[in-house]
């Protein structure tokens, strides 16, 4: 651990990553150690590696900048895939498919690198001979390490977020990313919670926001009218209100008259019309109690004892439509094993109208909210075709029960839960 800090310490913030693997690497006698990246899309990994010598190969996923290169590896299905999804140390024999091209009679191993269920990517490592679990704990255990490394060090480099963006971002894109909290999913003991922006191609303002107190979690979903840009800056105004009353310490019909008025007077200097619908809750994780105010938003999906139903929540005027709105809020007591599924618009798009919302969160209960979200959006977007007409976002809510709930944690992942298949996480062979 000692030797891992200082090398983390001892380089600049873009090799501190590097500098833990070449460490690990080194103490375990492996040929390669590499750390891969989640992908933004939700949909791929990325290895990041210094400009390796030779011409540009775009056909391989490929990208440069500098003196770095990003090489995306799409999910198929294989090991990579599987030890991402399932929060499992996945252990590669000599005749597996490796992603790292493992020379002949070698071993990988691929370790998530997790920190409270937000799954950031993978530690990969060769070794010379198979590895034995006491060897496999500590991997698993420096991937977890891994986690925080990178947390703290991407806060001074772009080095990161360039490489997970296998796609360029336009301005409006690059507004609302910067909305959407560092992570976008949270495992507290007392519940589980995960949430996923499926963006269309012109921005159309779905933001979702959350904080964990002490004994209270504060979460938002909004949707600011129209597209682009000025649809991004609608949404910055709506949230940014919405987060700096929270740090107030104000109540939740306090936030939302806020947000109401600072968007009615955004609206009066620009203009135009700015206004967003809205769902902003505080559930008070002693009793379970959620209280919700609904600003003309669709209304959220309940799973309780096997059945999905969709809450009619009273519904007051969308943020920034009238100076003089009020808002009320209504409480929701949550029982343990329930999950709440709040959505935007866009999950219930026209060209998506075939979909049954309700079966396909019924049919994804199982999963953990992380794979749940993925699940359901990549739904959405065959049902409409693979092109999104609006943003479509989501936020899972598992609630465990009271906050005397034990968060049963194994390297930055709760080993209580399941993974994308149903089945418990742990180690395993191929």
């Amino acid at each position: 651990m000692r030797a891992l800090l200082e090398a983390v310490e001892g380089t600049s913030p873009v090799n501190a990553v590097e500098a833990v693997t070449r460490e690990l690497a080194h103490a375990h006698g492996a040929s390669s150690a590499s750390f891969l990246i989640a992908d933004l899309s939700g949909r791929a990994l990325v290895r990041l590696a210094r400009t390796s010598a030779g011409s540009l190969d775009p056909g391989r996923g490929e990208r440069r900048d500098e003196k770095e290169s990003a090489t995306v590896l799409p999910f198929d299905g294989g090991p990579a895939e599987q030890a991402l999804r399932t929060q499992s140390t996945l252990v590669l024999g000599p005749d597996a498919a490796s992603p790292t091209g493992a020379a002949a009679g070698e071993w990988t191993v691929l370790a998530p690198v997790t920190e409270r269920g937000e799954a950031l990517g993978l530690l990969e490592m060769v070794l010379p001979v198979e590895p034995g679990p006491a060897l496999l704990d500590e991997i698993s255990r420096t991937a977890h390490l891994l986690s925080f490394v990178l947390i703290a060090n991407r806060r001074h480099t772009d080095l990161f977020e360039w490489g997970q963006r296998s796609t360029p971002f336009t301005m409006s894109a690059e507004i609302q990313r910067r909305l959407l909290p560092s992570a976008f999913t949270c495992e507290g003991g007392a519940f589980t919670l995960s949430a996923w922006l499926e963006p269309a191609s012109s921005i159309g303002g779905d933001t979702y926001d959350y904080s964990v107190g002490r004994d209270t979690l504060f979460l938002s979903m909004t949707d600011a009218m129209g597209h682009g840009l000025n649809s991004a800056l609608t949404a910055t105004v709506c949230v940014g209100s919405l987060r700096n009353t929270r740090r107030q310490a104000t109540t939740l019909l306090e936030q939302a008259e806020a947000a109401n008025a600072a968007l009615v007077e955004y609206a009066e200097t620009v203009h135009e019309s700015a206004f967003a619908t809205g769902m902003v809750g505080r559930l008070t994780l002693s009793t379970g109690v959620l209280s919700i105010v609904n600003a003309g938003h669709t209304g959220p999906y309940l799973a309780r004892d096997g059945a999905v139903t969709m809450l009619d929540l009273p519904a007051d005027v969308p943020f920034g439509m009238f100076a003089d709105s009020t808002y009320r809020s209504t409480d929701l007591a949550l029982r343990a094993g329930d999950r709440l599924v709040i959505v935007t618009d866009g999950m219930l798009e026209r060209n998506a109208s075939s979909l049954d919302l309700c079966e396909e969160i019924a049919a994804t209960r199982e999963l953990h909210p992380r794979e749940a979200t993925r699940a359901l959006a990549d739904r959405v977007i065959a049902a409409s075709g693979s092109e999104l007409a609006d943003d479509a976002a989501l936020f899972v809510l598992d609630w465990h029960g009271q906050q005397d709930n034990t968060r049963t944690s194994h390297t930055g992942a709760d080993t209580a839960g399941t993974d994308a298949a149903g089945h418990p996480t742990g180690p395993s062979r191929h």
